[in-house]
């Protein structure tokens, strides 16, 4: 079909793709505005969701085309973009609504929050998160701008959107872990997009614009005890050596080994706050024969030895008071 994107994942390589999705924390909001109000929206350090639930309305941002919105309208923003949401049902209402500045409301950090007076006609379901492929790569940091895809009713968002912000208002025992994986599923219905959506972010998002690069990057995050190599990794796409190399980089900003470096740091981390592996297993796990070597890479990494970061987990899941999100997110910035 005209209009296509260029590059298409096929189906094999974004299943083993959604297989290593990881969403790290989320906060969401209720935003419900009033005929004609308007909602600034502070910059955040995390990428921004924002799911029309009812009414119409737009977000606007920067040089941008004004993003309309409608029921079970999907948009995703890269990090460190401020925007104006604005409940007007008419493009000419538009006009000196650009309000957003370095303040405003910060997504996620009230349960609730109504703008103007009068009945909402606008309502939605606001938050950031961070969500990671494999375990290193921020899935939608790199965005140079935003996604956005229609859904309807028969995909149920509004139902999983409902009940995470249900979740994580109510604070119950696994209410963060809960709205984690409610999350996770909406990502993953965005991820099928993938397959059949003619919007240009299927082809503009860096991870998946490039079938082969995607599928090497599909094995070092599902396989990193493996020893890859550049020359491994190039001929299991179907590369010459120098191709994978420029198009890796592209598409990632680093070379190959450089992140798969990356991949199993993190994914030792993981394995240490666990608890359930030796240190010999971890490194092990995390393709490395000798301990000395995992442990002066892991240092390089993390600041600590093994040993020592395990313990600190430890310390941190025992003692800790902060929400689960919160704990989650702490345990991937160490």
């Amino acid at each position: 079909m005209a209009g296509d994107p260029i590059w298409r994942i096929s189906q094999q390589d974004l299943d083993k793709l959604m297989t290593t999705l990881d969403v790290t924390f989320v906060r969401l909001s209720e935003c419900a505005l009033a005929a004609g109000a308007h909602l600034a929206v502070a910059r955040a350090a995390a990428s921004t969701i924002h799911y029309c639930l009812r009414g119409a309305g737009f977000i606007l941002l920067d040089d941008e085309t004004p993003i309309r919105l409608t029921p079970h309208t999907l948009v995703i923003v890269p990090p460190g973009r401020a925007m104006t949401i604005t409940a007007t049902e008419h493009p000419t209402a538009l006009r000196n609504t650009r309000k957003h500045n370095n303040g405003g409301f910060t997504a996620g950090s009230s349960q609730r929050h109504t703008v103007g007076d009068g009945e909402p006609t606008l309502v939605l379901a606001c938050g950031s998160f961070r969500a990671n492929y494999g375990p290193a790569l921020d899935l939608f940091a790199s965005l140079a701008t935003p996604i956005v895809e229609r859904f309807d009713v028969h995909d149920q968002l509004d139902q999983v959107m409902a009940y995470a912000m249900a979740e994580l208002a109510a604070q119950d025992v696994g209410g963060g872990p809960m709205s984690v994986a409610l999350l996770k599923l909406v990502l993953l219905a965005l991820l099928r997009r993938c397959l059949v959506s003619t919007n240009a972010w299927v082809e503009r998002f860096s991870i998946l614009s490039d079938p082969p690069i995607a599928r090497a990057f599909a094995e070092m995050a599902s396989r990193p005890s493996v020893p890859h190599t550049v020359q491994s990794l190039s001929h299991a796409v179907g590369l010459s050596r120098s191709a994978f190399m420029a198009r890796f980089s592209a598409a990632f900003g680093e070379s190959p080994m450089s992140l798969l470096r990356r991949v199993r740091m993190r994914h030792a981390a993981d394995l240490l706050a666990a608890n359930a592996l030796s240190i010999d297993q971890v490194a092990f796990s995390a393709g490395y024969q000798s301990r000395s070597s995992f442990t002066r890479t892991f240092r390089r990494y993390y600041g600590s030895d093994p040993s020592e970061y395990r313990a600190r987990a430890q310390r941190t899941a025992s003692s800790s008071a902060a929400p689960a999100e919160d704990a989650i997110e702490q345990s991937a910035a160490a």
